[in-house]
């Protein structure tokens, strides 16, 4: 069958340069990605500045090993996807900059693409026959939202954290028990061989459909205070605990809103979402209400397939951008 759309997609919002090669029917021709993890490491988080000095670095070779499918032949291209916000302008501007000097040098028209929308349509490509509407719950470092995602035009944001997203949360305990950063797949591999119920922590439902995990992030700071120096035992048991808590917390607020919606269909996203007790207790607490769909975990963490996902899609509904395309750090409406 002839294809009719293929897009370059081009990811730079945070920490990973990533490109990809994305059709109109979600196959993945290719997909590369830089990870900038070690070199924050040392400074347990993302540096803006030199996140940004290594996207432009990176992204040149990353876009040239995306294209090795086409042989760098670029008149198979139909168009180019890139990621416009949110995320940390310096990491927007190479990324949308160097997108938009392709775009002229070419020919190609551009789309620009929401990162979390990015992420909600990875979706797309573990399922291709997805249709909304669906109860969507992204998890990530900077984002623990409930969406209704009515049509790919509308999309109701049902509840978001009101501090601590629940990445950012799985990476301050991971401090607090010595883990390196990033926190949340250290804490995955620690609760492994630890008991999650030696030590009960809060779950903290919140109305509304919100979330709230600094009282959680808390109770495991004081834990960590009141047991004094931890073995390696009861490091595991505290981090089995935490990630208990904050997945239950993240399960019972999902149920909720797909009573509340209605909604036969359920999505489970972003970089949390690649966490294996998360996919496994949605799927299991979910069966019989809704079909619940989860990309495969390297289209959870920041990759450049679900900005081609989110382009294709987005071009279909709204055609390639006409204007010059302006970054958003804060952009915030999925649809």
């Amino acid at each position: 069958m002839a294809q009719d759309l293929r897009l370059l997609a081009i990811e730079t919002s945070c920490d990973e340069t990533a490109a990809a090669l994305v059709t109109d029917s979600f196959v993945v021709e290719s997909s590369v990605v830089a990870s900038q993890a070690a070199a924050h490491a040392a400074y347990g988080g993302v540096v803006p500045e030199l996140a940004a000095r290594m996207h432009l670095e990176r992204i040149a070779g990353v876009v040239r090993a995306a294209m090795a499918p086409l042989a760098q032949d670029w008149s198979r291209l139909d168009g180019i996807a890139v990621t416009r916000g949110p995320g940390l302008v310096g990491c927007l501007a190479v990324g949308a900059s160097y997108a938009q000097a392709l775009a002229a040098g070419s020919g190609m028209p551009l789309v620009g693409v929401n990162h979390m929308t990015g992420h909600v349509l990875a979706a797309e490509i573990e399922n291709p026959a997805l249709e909304p509407p669906f109860v969507g719950l992204v998890v990530s470092g900077g984002h623990t939202d409930l969406i209704h995602y009515r049509s790919h035009a509308d999309v109701e944001l049902l509840g978001a954290t009101r501090d601590d997203a629940v990445g950012e949360a799985f990476d301050k305990v991971a401090r607090m028990l010595g883990l390196p950063y990033p926190g949340g797949p250290e804490i995955d591999r620690l609760a492994e061989g630890g008991d999650p119920h030696r030590f009960r922590l809060p779950r903290p439902v919140m109305p509304n459909f919100g979330f709230s995990f600094s009282g959680l992030k808390t109770a495991v700071l004081y834990l960590v205070r009141d047991l004094g120096e931890l073995d390696e035992r009861t490091r595991a048991d505290v981090a089995a605990a935490f990630r208990l808590a904050a997945v239950e917390t993240l399960c019972l607020q999902l149920e909720a809103a797909v009573e509340h919606t209605g909604c036969h269909r359920v999505v489970l996203a972003g970089g949390v979402a690649s966490n294996r007790l998360l996919r496994e207790t949605a799927r299991t607490r979910l069966d019989g209400m809704a079909d619940v769909t989860i990309p495969e975990p390297r289209f959870c963490t920041d990759n450049a397939a679900m900005i081609g996902a989110a382009g294709v899609v987005r071009q279909l509904t709204h055609g390639f951008d006409h204007e010059p395309l302006e970054i958003d750090p804060g952009l915030r409406a999925y649809a």
